[in-house]
């Protein structure tokens, strides 16, 4: 999901970001997402592959894996936010 979100948006960072700098920071983000998502993956996969049996430290970790990506997604769109705003304002 989050693979085709950026593919998506990725022409769009260089509608609503003003400067190269800017640009290339709402594309750090999106790339940010993917490889956070592609570590808890790893985790989750390593989890599984020791043993599908529940373990607190098993949960444990697959959590703060999830938190990690839900952190990435929360960075990535007030990123986002501001920039539509601020491309919104110069607008209007």
């Amino acid at each position: 999901m989050e693979a085709w979100l950026a593919a998506c948006m990725a022409p769009l960072a260089f509608v609503l970001g003003s400067t190269w700098l800017e640009t290339c920071f709402l594309l750090a983000t999106l790339v940010l997402v993917l490889i956070v998502e592609l570590l808890n993956t790893a985790v989750e996969s390593a989890i599984d592959r020791v043993g599908y049996e529940w373990n607190a430290l098993s949960k444990r970790a697959k959590d703060l894996g999830s938190a990690a990506v839900f952190l990435s997604l929360l960075l990535c769109g007030g990123s986002w936010l501001c920039a539509a705003l601020a491309y919104w304002k110069a607008w209007t």
